[in-house]
């Protein structure tokens, strides 16, 4: 690999993990509009966003090859579905003070995929693997007996994620950033629109009634959305899968530290515990990935 494409691979990368990170200070600027209605304009304004995108890079032709595939379109359908609940949840839990959950769901995330892997793909699991699972299993449970309830904002991101690129692993192959993106926004693109015009009928939509600055930054949740997706995408065709296992990280962290340094979210003992044993059983993940990659190569 040229040391230029690795330059521009890492630097798209960190970008996109960057971006991710701070996502919460964006979505607080919109906390005049309930959860619901934020995922319904990120949902048109993203469509609008990759349907330039198509025009402008992949061009239609590669978009009705797409629709041509019944399996395809189905099971991008099924993808856009788990993303608008992830994207839902999300922005929930934003908007609820709750972000140092929405960074546990994003570290929890690589051991539900590792789950997701062994019990649906049939994959084989490795012994570093179920103890990592284990650890991750054991901080759920402190967290939760610790603060009083079941962390189910970090679990319904970290499931919802999960669903999402196992679906994504099935297709993503076979189509381009800005297309498969933009098929999975038409799979719910109807409630979201109808969502947005009932709201502005009955007079309670927050679109054209809180300032234009406001109208703008609504719109402006579809660019937030593709373009970290776009780096990513650049940068996950020149890096190895190791390095971006690593990087990966970026934006859970950023956010934990956006909540707790910035928003000053609490942080009881028990959920401190439970942080930490999420981050060794990512240790003893990461580990795995570097001692298999280093086998391969030998």
């Amino acid at each position: 690999m040229a040391p230029q494409a690795d330059t521009k691979g890492l630097i798209s990368t960190f970008l996109a993990y960057g971006l991710w990170g701070f996502f919460p200070l964006y979505f607080l600027l919109l906390d005049a509009s309930g959860a619901i209605e934020i995922v319904a304009h990120r949902t048109v304004w993203t469509l609008v966003f990759c349907i330039i995108g198509v025009t402008v890079v992949a061009g239609w032709g590669r978009v009705r090859e797409v629709f041509s595939s019944r399996r395809l379109v189905a099971t991008l359908i099924l993808a856009g579905a788990f993303l608008s609940v992830n994207w839902l949840i999300y922005i929930y839990a934003v908007l609820t003070d709750r972000v140092v959950d929405g960074a546990l769901g994003y570290f929890i995330n690589p051991l539900v995929t590792v789950a997701l892997a062994v019990t649906i793909q049939k994959e084989k699991v490795r012994p570093a693997q179920v103890a990592a699972l284990l650890i991750g299993l054991a901080a759920v449970l402190v967290i939760a007996v610790g603060v009083g309830h079941v962390p189910w904002i970090g679990l319904g991101l970290a499931f919802s994620f999960g669903f999402y690129t196992l679906a994504k692993s099935k297709v993503g192959h076979r189509v381009t950033a800005f297309i498969g993106l933009g098929a999975e926004m038409v799979a719910v693109i109807p409630l979201a629109l109808g969502f947005i015009i009932y709201l502005q009928i009955a007079g309670t939509g927050t679109f054209t009634t809180v300032s234009g600055w406001y109208t703008l930054a609504l719109m402006g949740t579809g660019v937030v959305t593709a373009v970290p997706l776009l780096l990513f995408a650049i940068g996950a065709a020149r890096l190895p899968m190791v390095t971006l296992a690593f990087m990966q990280y970026i934006a859970p962290i950023l956010q934990f530290l956006v909540g707790v340094v910035i928003l000053r979210e609490e942080m009881p003992v028990a959920r401190w515990i439970g942080f930490i044993l999420i981050w060794i059983a990512l240790i003893v993940l990461s580990w795995d990935i570097v001692r298999r990659a280093r086998t391969r190569a030998a």
